[in-house]
């Protein structure tokens, strides 16, 4: 097997080895990809935001109103983004040690931006080399 032929299979469970894919393959990984570039800036921003303004206001200068705020806010936006992460990860084949970095990017400061930046390029990557091996336009 190839490498185009093991990128696309890697993407999606429902390819052949013929190298064609089911029709919505592609724009699955698409969408997919999308959700969870969104949801990854939401929670980044969000825990950024608690950080470096909420924390040092709320145990600074007693001024608890941006924790209160985006608090629930980012942990909410970290469980939706908790479900697209592990949904691009199922579609695109991941290994469970990437999954894990992909799911725990929402704990620490500016880490969902970097993660977010890498798994990104990897999947833009191989949807190129699975849209070259089906010939599909993209």
């Amino acid at each position: 097997m190839s490498s185009l032929e093991r990128a696309a299979a890697r993407l999606a469970p429902g390819w052949v080895a013929s190298g064609t894919a089911a029709p919505g393959a592609l724009r699955g990984v698409e969408r997919a990809l999308t959700r969870y570039r969104v949801l990854a800036w939401i929670v980044g921003t969000g825990l950024l935001v608690l950080v470096v303004v909420g924390m040092p206001l709320q145990y600074g200068a007693g001024f608890p109103a941006v924790v209160t705020i985006v608090g629930p806010l980012h942990g909410v936006a970290y469980m939706v983004y908790l479900v697209c992460a592990f949904d691009l990860a199922r579609r695109s084949r991941f290994s469970v040690g990437q999954m894990l970095a992909m799911l725990c990017a929402g704990f620490l400061p500016v880490l969902a931006f970097v993660i977010e930046r890498r798994v990104s390029r990897r999947v833009e990557a191989a949807l190129g080399e699975a849209r070259v091996r089906v010939g599909a336009p993209g």
